[in-house]
């Protein structure tokens, strides 16, 4: 299988979100994955991702796991170890977390501020500048620390949802 960048997996995303919500559902990803070749079942899929149904970062992960996978990046054994220890992919997830976190440090300083923010979501097709809201606000939500910028810690927080 071949790498396929960001925007080639933008345009595939947009074209599997057949009604334009915003997300692709397991469904349209079970008829893509048949279509190029990779058979899988619906409750298959939903034990990988955990959801429903995938937004555009989902989806990305999603593509990053199957790579790693087909490729023998991935520790498959010790992702199987892991998640018979209990530890049920948390190191996978912080992985590809601080992979994701990378994407939106530009400068590689440890931190995320709202330029960084606000372009890569304008890379992604996400920002729009008449209907978007101020990165600063985004950010202040998670900013534990009142320092305008995200850490690793903090980018973690928001795209993990709370656990009960």
């Amino acid at each position: 299988m071949s790498h396929l960048n960001v925007d080639d997996l933008h345009r595939i995303f947009e074209k599997l979100d057949q009604n334009g919500d915003g997300f692709v559902s397991l469904e349209e990803l079970k008829w893509f994955l048949d279509r190029i070749g990779i058979q899988t079942t619906g409750d298959e899929l939903r034990a990988i991702t955990g959801k429903s149904r995938l937004d555009l970062f989902d989806f990305l992960f999603f593509y990053d796991a199957v790579i790693k996978r087909n490729s023998g990046d991935g520790d498959e054994a010790g992702e199987e170890e892991g998640e018979e220890d209990g530890g049920g992919g948390v190191d996978l997830v912080v992985s590809d977390l601080a992979k994701a976190f990378k994407v939106y440090d530009l400068n590689g300083d440890g931190f995320i501020s709202c330029e960084e923010l606000q372009s890569v979501l304008e890379r992604l097709g996400m920002w729009e500048e008449r209907t978007g809201r101020d990165c600063r606000s985004m950010i202040s939500v998670y900013d534990t620390n009142s320092d305008g910028m995200l850490d690793f810690e903090e980018f973690k927080n928001m795209m993990l949802p709370a656990r009960c």
